[in-house]
């Protein structure tokens, strides 16, 4: 009589504790907008998810502590810390800085380059000020945001149509992006140059998603030529036939992937959904392993991700997601059941931290360099908050963009010097009168 072999893993038993309700950040109207994104971003401090609003283009800024009841908040609030970064349906993108008294409304840098709906926004891994946008336009722009310029530009000759996903490799050298066209590339964007590509990942015609993941393998999600979800694992040296290819069931959202690269851990949110899977990735055949899911009753409109840093390690917490429902963001802690109360360096390996590795200068000068480590040992504590640096001088756009000539600005300078000696007059004349009171008495 055989005894099935069950595949040992620390991350066999993961499982997700989704938040109590006096945790969760009620009173949000989340974006009905189709686009297959997660429609949220996190930090160990912020928390920044799109909402609902006439006209478009709201999103909510809320510190993590500020959790319900928001009551009557709306869709504009303050941010403080590293600049949010955001995509905007008017073609440009915005960052926005501010502090916990004022609403944001004036963005520190607007980029100018797309003609339609720009819909991918996503930070260099390593690099300081750079930032990878895509739009219906067909075309990806890097910029060095310090300077407000688009240093490099991928055309609608690399992408002939709409750009569904693009990550970036952990040190920042490639980028892998998976197009309309039925195709997954993987690019060298310094030199505008295709890598390598592989047609029809997925022979279905719903949108592919693709990162990158461990020892130079890349993670789709897609649909089988039968509408079948599907994941799969490449080797992005050979791309003919996948490491592994599984399929999952028949629901129509798109997955979007989430990879953990301390414990190998992929976690598949799906639009729509109401679970979470998560798969582990080894080294040695059949590569990908299933290792559980997380289901709850309601469904999911978009998912935020927590980086490392930002996780209770003296919980064995190894992830946390933020699940937007229709009018709430719920937490979901991924969880390894631990006895001991020590800290688990098995789980909590050193880290990417918050400091980059480059300057954009560096990157666009052909350096590569691995993102910079941290220890999580003693618990991660946020540094101070950093400003954007903005070389304003530098920004063509901006200039263009400012509405006031510098004839006007000598104007309105010269006028408030004008009232500022005026004020300062009155004062003089007060001074005199109370002087000639006192010496009268």
């Amino acid at each position: 009589m055989s005894r099935q072999v069950v595949r040992s893993s620390k991350f066999r038993h993961v499982f997700g504790q989704p938040a109590k309700a006096d945790q969760c950040y009620e009173d949000v109207r989340v974006s009905q907008t189709t686009w297959d994104s997660g429609f949220c971003a996190v930090n160990p401090k912020f928390l920044a998810l799109i909402c609902e609003a006439s006209g478009g283009g709201a999103f909510l800024v809320l510190p993590l502590c500020k959790v319900s009841p928001l009551g009557g908040l709306g869709p504009w609030l303050p941010y403080l810390g590293a600049p949010l970064w955001v995509g905007r349906g008017d073609c440009h993108q915005r960052s926005l800085d501010g502090g916990l008294t004022l609403p944001l409304r004036e963005p520190v840098v607007t980029l100018e380059g797309h003609t339609k709906r720009v819909g991918i926004v996503a930070w260099h891994p390593t690099a300081q000020n750079v930032l990878l946008s895509a739009g219906c336009d067909n075309v990806i722009l890097v910029w060095d945001v310090g300077t407000g310029a688009a240093v490099l530009t991928l055309g609608s000759d690399v992408h002939p149509d709409t750009v569904y996903s693009v990550d970036w490799s952990r040190d920042g050298a490639l980028i892998c992006t998976s197009c309309r066209d039925k195709r997954l590339r993987i690019i060298e964007p310094r030199k505008g140059t295709v890598v390598v590509e592989k047609d029809r990942p997925h022979e279905g015609t719903r949108p592919v998603h693709a990162v990158f993941v461990s020892d130079g393998k890349i993670l789709t999600t897609g649909f089988s030529r039968m509408s079948e979800r599907q994941v799969a694992l490449w080797d992005t040296k050979h791309l003919e036939e996948p490491l592994s290819l599984q399929e999952l069931d028949t629901s129509s959202g798109v997955l979007l992937p989430f990879f953990d690269p301390d414990t190998n851990i992929v976690y598949l949110c799906g639009k729509g959904d109401s679970s979470i899977r998560y798969f582990e990735i080894t080294s040695e055949a059949p590569f990908l392993h299933y290792l559980s899911m997380f289901s709850s009753k309601e469904s999911q409109r978009g998912m935020g991700y927590m980086p490392k840093r930002g996780l209770e390690v003296n919980k064995c917490e190894i992830a946390r997601f933020y699940k937007l429902h229709e009018r709430k963001c719920e937490p979901i802690a991924m969880t390894v059941p631990r006895k001991s109360d020590l800290f688990q360096e098995d789980l909590y390996p050193p880290t990417a931290g918050p400091d980059p590795a480059l300057t954009a200068e560096e990157w666009l000068a052909g350096r590569d360099a691995g993102p910079l480590l941290i220890s999580l040992k003693d618990g991660y504590v946020p540094p101070k908050s950093r400003e954007l640096c903005v070389n304003r001088g530098l920004s063509v756009s901006r200039r263009k963009a400012t509405s006031e000539t510098s004839s006007d600005v000598i104007s309105r300078l010269e006028e408030e010097l004008r009232k500022l000696q005026t004020v300062v007059q009155e004062l003089q004349k007060r001074v005199d009168r109370l002087e000639d009171t006192v010496q009268a008495k």
